[in-house]
């Protein structure tokens, strides 16, 4: 199983299968950075394709910005392009989806985004204790 923590590209779109099967579509940018040889610092975008099966409704909450970790296989595949080019892409069959945050909304009858409280949330973290340390 792996992990992958990025931000979606485009609100999520659900797809029903002749056999009434939904899946939810959504894709997924993650940003590298690193340093050359050179000392001269670089950005590399990973973009994923992920597929979730497992509840439909989730679609609402993957919207556009949306900071997610998501658990589950990764795979690529390759086609000829109508230009004859050959494509490549790499895949995400996501078996687990935690939201880590939404992007601001500027769309009136856009769904609502959720943020994950509990990832760092503290109950012994207090900013009026006076502990001098």
């Amino acid at each position: 199983m792996n992990t992958i923590i990025g931000r979606i590209t485009k609100n999520a779109e659900i797809n029903t299968l002749k056999n009434d099967k939904k899946v939810v579509n959504f894709s997924v940018a993650i940003n590298d950075s690193y340093k050359t040889k050179q000392g001269e610092r670089k950005e590399q975008t990973t973009y994923y394709n992920c597929s979730y099966w497992i509840n439909a409704k989730i679609a609402e909450y993957l919207t556009k910005g949306t900071l997610v970790e998501l658990s589950g296989r990764i795979s690529s595949s390759a086609w000829i392009g109508k230009d004859g080019e050959i494509k490549s892409g790499l895949n995400f069959h996501t078996s687990n989806i935690k939201l880590h945050g939404g992007a601001q909304k500027s769309e009136p009858n856009s769904p609502p985004t959720t943020n994950q409280q509990n990832v760092n949330d503290n109950p012994f973290d207090d900013a009026d204790d006076d502990l001098p340390f």
